[in-house]
């Protein structure tokens, strides 16, 4: 449970920032998208700051965010999302 996690390890632990995600990945298998988004971005917002750009958890998170624009046919910014695979810069960010 993501509150369980937060008040055990701190809201910016990695494992906090694994939970964000499966949540997120959850939601978005539910088509639940306004819901995964913030999820998806705070995971990466932890794991930047916490791992680095270059960790393959961040990576794997902007992939994932990526898949959720594709869902919703956001091909720009599923575009810039795996662009921050590859340039190592936070999701959004320029």
């Amino acid at each position: 449970d993501l509150a369980i996690s937060e008040k055990a390890l701190g809201p910016d632990h990695p494992s906090v920032a694994a939970s964000c995600n499966n949540l997120a990945e959850l939601y978005r298998a539910q088509g639940k998208y306004e819901e995964a988004e913030p999820l998806y971005l705070r995971a990466l917002a932890i794991w930047e700051k916490v791992l680095g750009a270059k960790h393959s958890d961040f990576i794997t998170g902007c992939d994932n965010l990526a898949s959720l624009y594709e869902a919703q046919g956001r091909g720009h910014d599923a575009a810039q999302a795996r662009a921050g695979i590859y340039t190592n810069r936070r999701v959004g960010s320029e």
